[in-house]
């Protein structure tokens, strides 16, 4: 049984292990560009979504890191979870009230995780990791409200990190979790963003420097292609500097699958 990925655009995919599915920041409508219409950054689409929500496979689980709307969208998890009944639904703990409110789903649906904890879905395990949106951020429990899931399929092991930058003790933190790919955004970051209300991400070297120093062998660099204000293009990804730090790079194609390959 092998493990592939499906990019849907932005942080989304969908794993497919055998028969199951799993998706992840799955953002499949246009609810950013209604929101923001008109606004400093319009949110408009630089291509269309792939598929429909409800044109997903049968899905053992949809994991959302954290609730900014391109993550945990409600014009695609409510009829997604309307049209899989059986779907569960994974988040933070810290934020499991905004997950239930976007998705329309009963609380006995949804599985919200504190950093450190594990569930496991079919053939799924996703064990969550504490992710930085430029910073950690906290609810009054002292929960992250961003995460990461590093996901066991298949005999490989895949980080998933969400919205996340460098941060003191993720590289240490990784490398005792044997991690075979990375799914790392590459959106990079600066002030100008930031002050306007949209943290960013890793740079592609600094994502690249992070499976180094991990021991990752694999980078498939995502959140790229979406909208005009907060994308990288990959003509300028650094592959020579991959090359020499000997981390392999998977550059997704818009709604297309690639094979995930573990090293066990």
């Amino acid at each position: 049984m092998t493990l592939s990925a499906r990019w849907l655009g932005q942080a989304g995919f969908v794993l497919t292990a055998g028969a199951a599915n799993l998706a992840v920041d799955p953002y499949l409508s246009d609810s950013l560009a209604e929101k923001y219409a008109g606004r400093l950054f319009p949110h408009t689409r630089l291509r269309p979504a792939p598929l429909a929500p409800r044109e997903l496979p049968p899905l053992v689980a949809v994991a959302c890191t954290h609730a900014h709307t391109d993550h945990m969208d409600p014009g695609t998890l409510a009829p997604l979870l309307a049209a899989q009944p059986g779907t569960r639904l994974v988040c933070p703990r810290a934020v499991a009230g905004e997950a239930l409110r976007r998705s329309g789903a009963p609380a006995s649906r949804v599985d919200p995780l504190r950093a450190g904890e594990t569930a496991g879905f079919g053939p799924f395990t996703l064990s969550a990791v504490p992710s930085a949106h430029e910073e950690r951020a906290f609810d009054e429990h002292g929960d992250d409200r961003y995460l990461g899931y590093v996901i066991d399929a298949a005999g490989t092991r895949v980080y998933h990190s969400g919205d996340c930058a460098p941060w003191a003790g993720l590289p240490e933190w990784l490398a005792r979790m044997a991690i075979d790919v990375a799914l790392l955004p590459v959106n990079g970051r600066d002030a100008y963003r930031r002050d306007n209300g949209v943290p960013g991400n890793f740079t592609f070297d600094e994502a690249v420097r992070l499976c180094a120093a991990a021991g990752i062998a694999t980078l498939v660099p995502h959140h790229w292609g979406m909208f005009a204000f907060n994308t990288a293009d990959p003509a300028g990804f650094d592959l020579g500097l991959a090359d020499r730090l000997g981390v392999t790079v998977q550059i997704p194609s818009h709604g297309e699958t690639m094979i995930l390959r573990g090293r066990r």
